[in-house]
């Protein structure tokens, strides 16, 4: 094992360049003014208003801001609520726009960015209440539960959600679990430490939902270290209410940041089940996926360094898929995956009857890569 997390994860980022990242999280962006959040042009808004729910494990913050509304710290008790995000009208799919300091843009425009504009918090009662009433409103009776990876924060967290569920135009109820991450490239082995002891509040964040709700499907989207918590959440619900396992039947592991060995053999016999539909997106790319290996020494879920192959889990090499600087973001930024996200959500069935999807085979059995993206060519 390496002496300590945080200088292996330090060393391992020199050698890949990445700590150029470090400089930008220096950048002040400022938020929008209630004016801003009022912008109009003609008789409309140049932007949409998408609302999504939250639980969150994280400590109140001090409220100066939406963005503020919780911090870093730990809480072992769940806060509840909704946030307003606006998604403007020329939003490119997978984007998650936001000031470029380049561009010499440093407050946060609605009409321009994807902004975190307000945040009620709510008690546990009046939480599953509304969303209940969502769900019976929208007729679609699903919802999507998405949870974010190591270094986001809050605001971040409700921003993609929004994102996500905008580009994939999902027709149910838009939910974020944020565990308290610290939002920081050099806070890694804090948020490890922070999202173990988040996987108890995150089971019964789950189960709320999946006995609460009359929802006939919840899907639920992790990314990152964030699959830690949720994989475990789940296969610890499942073991201890198997008649709510049918409740999450689309699972996708989005980056997975777990080490491939623990996955196999204490989380997967009860995840990956024949009635459950769990998805893996894996990258032999994800620089952010090669530096925790080199930290934990271990290989990871996510970095198809072997691609992890078992029944009952389609298995997707997203290698190819281009995508941020890291490699890690790829079920936000690439559009081919947006694309199979929507066809996973609209329940087109296993990877074998998806659009964007093409069959390989190796050694150990069959997974899938997306297909190549065939651009016209030039007009003479």
């Amino acid at each position: 094992m390496p002496q300590t997390y945080a200088r292996n994860l330090l060393q391992t980022l020199a050698l890949a360049g990445l700590t150029l990242l470090a400089a930008c999280e220096t950048t002040q962006v400022q938020p929008p003014t209630p004016d801003d959040t009022q912008v109009m042009r003609g008789k409309e808004p140049n932007y949409k208003r998408v609302q999504v729910h939250f639980g969150t494990n994280r400590a109140a913050g001090d409220g100066s801001t939406p963005a503020q509304a919780f911090g870093t710290t730990y809480s072992d008790t769940v806060s509840y609520g909704s946030a307003e995000v606006s998604i403007p009208r020329d939003h490119r799919m997978g984007e998650l726009e936001g000031p470029n300091p380049w561009l010499l843009e440093f407050r946060q425009d609605p009409e321009k960015h994807v902004v975190l504009l307000s945040v009620k918090p709510m008690d546990r009662k009046r939480f599953l209440d509304e969303i209940a009433s969502e769900i019976d409103e929208a007729g679609s009776r699903h919802a999507l539960v998405f949870v974010h990876g190591y270094n986001t924060g809050f605001e971040d967290a409700a921003r993609r959600t929004a994102q996500i569920s905008y580009d994939i135009g999902f027709q149910g109820v838009p939910l974020f679990y944020s565990w308290p991450s610290q939002n920081s490239l050099l806070g890694y082995g804090e948020d490890e430490r922070s999202v173990a002891k988040s996987q108890p509040l995150m089971r019964d964040f789950f189960r709320d939902l999946a006995e609460r709700l009359d929802a006939e499907t919840i899907y639920v989207l992790a990314h990152s270290m964030g699959t830690r918590a949720t994989a475990g959440a789940l296969a610890e619900l499942f073991t201890e209410k198997p008649e709510l396992r049918s409740r999450f039947r689309q699972i996708m592991l989005m980056a997975p940041d777990i080490d491939a060995d623990v996955f196999r053999t204490q989380i997967a016999p009860a995840l990956v089940q024949p009635d459950n539909r769990l998805t893996l997106y894996a990258s032999s790319n994800d620089i952010a996926l090669k530096a925790s290996k080199a930290v934990h020494q271990a290989a990871r879920l996510g970095a198809a360094d072997p691609l992890v192959l078992m029944p009952g889990m389609d298995s997707i090499d997203a290698s190819d898929v281009a995508t941020d600087l890291l490699g890690h973001s790829y079920y936000a930024d690439g559009d081919s995956v947006v694309a199979d996200l929507v066809e996973v959500i609209a329940d087109k069935g296993p990877a074998e009857q998806r659009t964007w999807l093409e069959p390989r085979r190796s050694e150990v059995g069959r997974f899938f890569r997306f297909k190549p993206v065939v651009h016209p060519a030039p007009a003479q």
